[in-house]
């Protein structure tokens, strides 16, 4: 078996550069929601000592002293750019994964290809065909391909992409890299580790794989055993259905009475009730919090559970409901600062028991539900909303340094002077 690891670098940061080439070779840094902290930093960003997560008011200084790029969260584009990766990267291989949005496994067991050049071949195309820069790793199981591409973007005489086709390459990198570089070992298991005298990659590897389950899990069993080249991972070709489905967002603006929270309430509750009708599920349980800053002197925060009158994915049901709890939720006072909403119990139509007494959904409203989602479709999101959601919407999130959505509205298509 011979698994490929393609990994976009700094991906929400190179999108910004794509439709920008004067950011090219320059910091530039994208922001979570609300302008809050910084989620992508390309490698100059981080050579001037711009870390991961930092709070964006903590490090303004520091951006404005190095002419640093700042860009505010652009899911649109990055999503439609992502997809334009993960399309040319279909075409090197009958077996994928799309394993996130910046992220494809591929497998290369069958390809007739001297793999080191094929390897290149990739990356040189995803940049031809989209002018993403990614990492290319290939090795015999997903938890090496992982790790090469982590050499593949850190040491540059891989100039992009690492194979570990033979027992001493890989001997060499998984002595390079610590444990908490392998995949699947986050800072707790890595503690536990170290009590076994686990320090490097190298050190896992050669563990005795029944012992460390012993003092650990059988998901480390199989790691161990995937560093060994033996793959116990297969490729996801179909991703899995989501077993919950949350959508929360801190308010642009604090919301000191209830009537923004409602809408911001039924907004969520719209968005969350699209991604379970593209999977195809349908949800039994909310789940529905509300809290102002814990930096404040009397910090608040409530949450609820609600069960519905029937499992369903009609929009109106699960705002309605949301909508209630929430206002149950609510005491005057405190200046909030965030809403969620998760649908937390997901059940399949095709298995679902329905009751004597209830007859459930109607036909009528998973039809309108249908018509709703193939007009946003059409004709971009907030085509058609419910009232609910509010027009103005003077809490909806911060986002000042926002690029246009060059790729999907009209309005914002670049311009190209001869």
């Amino acid at each position: 078996m011979m698994f490929a690891l393609v990994d976009c670098n700094s991906f929400y940061a190179s999108c910004e550069q794509v439709f920008r080439p004067d950011l090219r070779g320059r910091p530039v840094v994208v922001l979570s929601n609300n302008d809050g902290f910084l989620v992508s930093r390309t490698k100059e960003a981080k050579a001037v000592g711009l870390g991961d997560l930092v709070p964006y008011f903590q490090v303004e200084g520091l951006i404005k002293k190095h002419g640093v790029a700042v860009f505010s969260s652009n899911y649109k584009l990055y999503g439609d750019l992502s997809n334009r990766v993960m399309t040319t990267l279909r075409a090197f291989s009958p077996s994928i994964e799309v394993y996130s949005i910046d992220e494809m496994f591929l497998e290369l067991t069958r390809m007739p290809v001297d793999l080191l050049p094929y390897g290149h071949q990739i990356k040189d195309t995803v940049w031809q065909h989209t002018r993403i820069p990614v990492g290319v790793g290939i090795a015999p199981s997903k938890t090496l391909a992982k790790l090469a591409n982590r050499g593949a973007k850190t040491l540059p005489r891989c100039a992009g992409v690492c194979v570990l086709d033979t027992a001493h390459k890989t001997e060499w990198l998984l002595k390079h890299f610590p444990v908490t570089k392998v995949w699947g070992v986050a800072g707790r298991m890595a503690a536990r580790l170290s009590g076994l005298s686990i320090a490097t990659a190298w050190d896992l590897a050669r563990a005795d794989a029944k012992t460390v389950r012993r003092r650990t899990s059988v998901c480390v069993e199989r790691i161990i055993e995937e560093l060994n080249g033996r793959p116990c991972l297969e490729l996801e070709e179909a991703p899995p259905a989501k077993k919950q489905i949350y959508c929360t967002r801190s308010f642009g603006k604090r919301a000191m009475t209830l009537e923004p929270i409602l809408e911001a309430v039924s907004l969520y509750s719209a968005r969350a009730a699209e991604k379970l009708r593209q999977q195809k599920h349908l949800v039994k349980n909310l789940h529905v919090f509300l809290n102002n800053s814990p930096f404040q002197d009397a910090y608040y925060s409530g949450s609820t559970t609600v069960q519905l009158p029937y499992p369903t994915d009609d929009t109106r049901i699960i705002s309605q409901y949301a909508r209630a709890a929430v206002s149950r939720l609510y005491k005057p006072g405190p200046a909030y600062m965030k809403a969620g909403v998760g649908l937390i119990e997901l059940v399949d139509p095709r298995y679902l028991q329905q009751d004597l007494w209830e007859p459930g959904q109607s036909i009528q409203a998973s039809t309108l539900m249908g018509l709703v989602d193939r007009i946003n479709h059409r004709y971009g999101k907030r085509s058609v909303f419910f009232a609910s959601q509010g027009v103005a919407q003077p809490w909806y999130m911060k986002q000042q340094h926002r690029s246009p959505e060059y790729t999907t509205n009209w309005a914002d298509l670049p311009v190209a002077r001869c």
